[in-house]
């Protein structure tokens, strides 16, 4: 079982890059964490009902442990980023503009099917602003069900995204 975890990191409001920045800094400070890699930036159309926004900057944190947590612990932590960083949830629109998503993508082959967390990521097979910035750091990533990250982008060849900027690390 793999000891690397992927995040996704999304957002469209303020200064989106400047936020990914703190979010890696606030990954890399969680107990347990021994590094965080960042994949570039990836631009995209907004996905789902709230079609009139600005078009979403999307990323891809691969987490390596020391000491890992129970996923459900490092959810919640994922949570407390957001929430750190202005996201309030209830006040959103759900497919709406945001300052900062931090979704849990991808834990090695670990399947988690939790009230509070599925593992995979239960649409990231279809979504290639998950999907390219995670196939950028793990090219040989294997999501559990669906298959081969880099072949299943490949299928999603008419969804519209843009590399940006190279890559970083927190």
């Amino acid at each position: 079982m793999s000891d690397l975890a992927y995040i996704g990191l999304g957002g469209n409001v303020g200064d989106v890059a400047a936020t990914f920045g703190r979010a890696a800094a606030g990954l890399a400070a969680l107990p347990g964490v021994a590094g965080v890699r960042l994949s570039s930036l990836w631009e995209t159309a907004p996905v789902g009902p709230v079609r009139e926004q600005p078009a979403f900057l999307n990323a891809a944190a691969e987490l390596s442990f020391s000491r890992a947590p129970a996923p459900v612990d490092l959810l919640r932590a994922l949570l407390d980023i957001e929430r750190r960083l202005g996201r309030d949830r209830s006040r959103e629109v759900p497919g709406g503009p945001r300052a900062i998503d931090l979704d849990f993508l991808l834990w090695g082959d670990r399947v988690v099917d939790e009230p509070e967390l599925r593992l995979p990521h239960p649409r990231l097979h279809a979504r290639a602003f998950a999907l390219a910035p995670l196939v950028e750091l793990a090219p040989h990533a294997t999501i559990p069900g669906a298959g081969r990250a880099a072949a299943l982008l490949v299928r999603l060849g008419d969804q519209r995204i843009r590399k940006i900027t190279g890559s970083g690390s927190a």
